[in-house]
């Protein structure tokens, strides 16, 4: 079984992007949250060169059941988090759920 990776897509709010990539970079809020778990691996941030409020971020998991039990464990703080952070996007869509080879 390969890495499970999980894909969203976010549009940053008008004069907000800044605070965005902060949040949601290498360094944020959800990278802290997130390594608070085992199996965390990482997570990318990437910004649309044609559309600079686009963003994608790329999470990765030593396994799907990794972070089904971090989501499990830190369910309220997750839930709190997303919704403190809702407030520097206008929109957010999950890709999808992939397994890297």
């Amino acid at each position: 079984m390969g890495v499970h990776v999980i894909i969203w897509e976010f549009m940053a709010r008008e004069g907000l992007v800044q605070e965005f990539e902060r949040a949601y970079g290498p360094e944020g809020d959800w990278v802290r949250q997130f390594r608070r778990a085992p199996g965390y691996l990482g997570t990318t941030l990437i910004r649309d060169r044609e559309t600079p409020r686009r963003f994608l971020t790329i999470d990765r998991w030593v396994s799907r059941q990794a972070f089904e039990y971090f989501r499990k464990v830190h369910a309220a703080d997750y839930d709190r988090l997303d919704r403190r952070l809702a407030t520097l996007n206008d929109e957010e869509r999950r890709i999808g759920i992939f397994e890297e080879r």
